[in-house]
């Protein structure tokens, strides 16, 4: 063998074992929203929140981080970009002043919302409670989560897997419309349903 041939399998060889095991690139969201993720090892972490940003985890588990650009991306993984998920798909329930029974409009909604949701690929939700600021903050905290549960539950009935739906209660925090306390506000008496 040739001493030109064994300085190139050499210098092949190190750059492999130089080479990133694992790249992680963040890329924007459909709707512009921030976003962010956390790479981590057993040698630390990396917070990725702008897009574009990359980390490159190296066999020792060391993260070094890089930029990119969407033209690059586009370049490099034409076939992953046109296979993206569509956005998340998002859906408002409305309930009874102090329950967790739906409004008979919002029950008139939902086999719509139901299929909508089946039609989706990706199968998780989310589905957040809110209140009105009538009530305590507790109370509000404790009822925010039971509409989020009951929601929760009639979408296991209608045949959605039980761990691929979160439920989460806000209380009274995030209003729609906001108001002063002790006033009611239908808008705000409501479940979010986060389809992605």
């Amino acid at each position: 063998m040739n001493r030109p041939l064994i300085t190139v399998l050499a210098l092949s060889a190190l750059l492999a074992a130089c080479a990133p095991v694992t790249r992680v690139t963040l890329l924007p969201q459909a709707d512009g929203s921030a976003s962010g993720v956390v790479v981590s090892t057993r040698e630390g972490q990396q917070v990725l929140n702008q897009p574009f940003q990359v980390a490159e985890v190296a066999r020792s588990g060391r993260i070094g981080t890089a930029t990119t650009s969407a033209d690059a991306v586009r370049q490099s993984h034409p076939q992953l970009l046109a296979q993206r998920l569509p956005a998340p798909e998002k859906f408002v329930l409305e309930f009874e002043p102090g329950t967790s029974q739906l409004t008979a409009e919002s029950q008139g909604r939902l086999a719509d919302i139901v299929a909508r949701a089946q039609a989706r690929s990706g199968g998780e939700i989310v589905v957040t409670g809110h209140t009105d600021r009538q009530g305590s903050l507790e109370a509000n905290d404790k009822l925010s989560l039971e509409r989020a549960h009951a929601i929760r539950n009639l979408l296991i009935e209608r045949g959605f897997k039980r761990e691929l739906i979160e439920a989460v209660g806000r209380g009274e925090r995030e209003p729609v419309v906001p108001t002063d306390d002790e006033v009611a506000e239908p808008r705000n008496r409501r479940a979010e349903l986060l389809v992605r």
